[in-house]
């Protein structure tokens, strides 16, 4: 416990400029509050405890505005900045490395049965805001933008961005610019572009003639 408990706090302060003292992340950071609490609900949920694991999570999402169900496995050093209006639900799979920031949702679509929730691979980031819904997988070293709502399958190593959101960047492949959470690509401005330059070549095409 107390292994893991020195893993998360080294995750944060590797993660996070702001964080400058082992103290105060350990007391005044809420998503590492968030992840300790929701490790011991998951505990007693694993052994059938069900109601002591919904009020260890209630009570971690009433200090810390970050709401997790008891069942969500979580892997190691999943760092969750900020948080505020963070939501992951019940049947959510979340890898090693995982980073994600303030307003993000980890959801269903109300259409599922079963397994309702995505499955996050290992190293992957999600902006501030974006909302994954439905019971696919974010693949392993992938980015999503901040406000993108991501509702289709991602493969491994790609960058995502839009509503609803869509691939630009994968395998190293650059398809437009890369995501730095500031200075990411407009899916939709691209396709306008595009279109206008098709135009212009049409428009030439009949001024020959």
């Amino acid at each position: 416990m107390f292994k893991r408990l020195r893993e998360d706090i080294a995750c944060v302060k590797a993660n996070d400029p702001a964080a400058t003292s082992t103290l105060q992340v350990l007391f005044l950071y809420p998503g590492l509050k968030a992840v300790r609490m929701h490790r011991r609900a998951n505990f007693f949920y694993r052994h059938k405890f069900y109601f002591l694991a919904r009020w260890i999570s209630q009570r971690a999402a009433k200090k810390t505005n970050i709401e997790i169900h008891p069942a969500v496995k979580i892997g190691r050093r999943f760092f969750i900045d900020h948080g505020t209006g963070v939501v992951i639900g019940e049947t959510c799979e979340i890898g090693d490395d995982v980073t994600i920031y303030q307003g993000v949702t980890l959801g269903g679509t109300g259409k599922d049965k079963g397994k309702r929730h995505p499955t996050i691979g290992n190293n992957v980031m999600i902006g501030a805001g974006a909302k994954v819904l439905g019971p696919f997988k974010v693949g392993d070293n992938s980015k999503i933008a901040a406000g993108a709502v991501v509702l289709s399958e991602i493969p491994e190593n790609s960058t995502a961005v839009g509503i609803p959101a869509r691939v630009v960047r994968l395998n190293g492949e650059k398809h437009l610019c890369d995501l730095d959470q500031i200075h990411f690509p407009d899916p939709l401005a691209q396709k306008i572009c595009e279109l206008e330059h098709k135009i212009k070549k049409l428009e030439e095409k009949l001024g020959d003639k």
